[in-house]
């Protein structure tokens, strides 16, 4: 839970959450059909679920595309992926074990295990976080500091902004509410707006305006993010299941970045929120240097380090989101599923 401006979004999280760990008690998922599992091949395919954090957009690529092309069938998986929307109940997904995994971002991993939700990172989509503050390139602002004088939308109680405002950054800055339109910005070159950079940009540049993305990772904030997220007890008792779904996923964004036709076209068929292949086809060139940055091999896509794991945890301690005697960053996550077990440590 953030201790400073939380938002409702993780207030009812950390309430579901909460519930499930004082009662322990049991839940049905009345979602799930109880139908056996399809047979491939003369073997059962195991079942897993995946909750989204968000509608169904390029960052979600690469799961939309295993089940596409078949990649997950591959590794003996039957996957249902469940879209998200502005409230998904990530958290309580997992915890209720109504789902095995879930996507999120690393910050919210901090955040879920402060609360005492035993949740685990198990791969990170993009090194980079997308995460940026867009202005119209005719605003004037060409940095950060610019930004005095100016009004910014924003969703309060992100993480995002608490490291801005520790930096001094929002000082002469007016905050108002974020409701997830760039028409303010385009409307009017004095208001900037919290954005990924694989979307916004392209909304507002279809309506003829030119924009500037400041990225928050240039300035020191840089959570891993669309990172998929399990709990402690499938690491430590499914782990051949959660080593099959990293190398399905993994696959499947390997896929998706070379050729993203099938996800697209999946994507499509999952979102009814007014998505288009246009914006799919700018994200997902968005989301090759946000994946594979500086050279990266896609051998390697998906893997974390405990040092950014560490400078993340330090950077929300230090900011008085989570206390750091209850978040210690080699619990938030575990390199054993992308990396070779000897070069790794296991979840204890």
């Amino acid at each position: 839970m953030i201790l400073s401006h939380p938002s409702t979004m993780l207030r009812s999280v950390f309430i579901l959450i909460g519930c499930v760990l004082i009662s322990g008690c049991e839940f049905s998922d009345s979602s799930t059909n109880p139908s056996p599992p399809p047979i491939v091949g003369g073997d059962a395919l195991r079942s897993a679920a995946v909750q989204l954090n968000w509608f169904p957009e390029s960052e979600h690529g690469g799961l939309y595309q295993a089940a596409a092309d078949g990649t997950f069938q591959s590794h003996g998986l039957d996957v249902e992926i469940r879209p998200g929307g502005r409230q998904s109940p990530v958290a309580p997904e997992l915890v209720l074990g109504r789902v095995q995994f879930a996507m999120a971002n690393a910050d919210d991993v901090v955040l879920f295990r402060n609360q005492g939700a035993d949740i685990v990172a198990v791969l990170a989509t993009m090194q980079n976080h997308p995460r940026c503050i867009l202005v119209r390139e005719d605003s004037g602002v060409k940095k950060f500091e610019d930004l005095a004088g100016k009004t910014l939308q924003r969703q309060g109680g992100r993480a995002f902004l608490e490291f801005m405002r520790s930096k001094g950054l929002l000082d002469q800055v007016k905050e108002v509410p974020y409701h997830g339109s760039v028409s303010s910005l385009v409307t009017d070159k004095n208001v900037a707006i919290q954005a990924y950079s694989f979307a916004e940009p392209l909304l507002a540049e279809q309506q003829g305006v030119k924009v500037r993305k400041l990225m928050l990772s240039d300035i020191g904030w840089n959570p891993y993010s669309s990172v998929l997220i399990t709990t402690g007890d499938m690491v430590r008792n499914q782990p051949e299941l959660v080593q099959d779904f990293v190398d399905a996923t993994r696959e499947g964004w390997q896929h998706y970045l070379d050729d993203p036709a099938l996800g697209n076209e999946a994507i499509l068929k999952a979102n009814q929120h007014g998505m288009t292949i246009e914006a799919l086809r700018f994200g997902h060139q968005e989301l090759k240097t946000l994946a594979l940055p500086d050279g990266m091999s896609p051998e390697s896509l998906g893997e974390m380090t405990d040092a950014r794991w560490q400078t993340l945890v330090s950077q929300m301690v230090e900011l008085g989101l989570v206390d750091g005697d209850k978040v210690h960053a080699t619990d938030c996550f575990t390199p054993q599923f992308t990396k070779k077990v000897s070069d790794t440590f296991l979840v204890e």
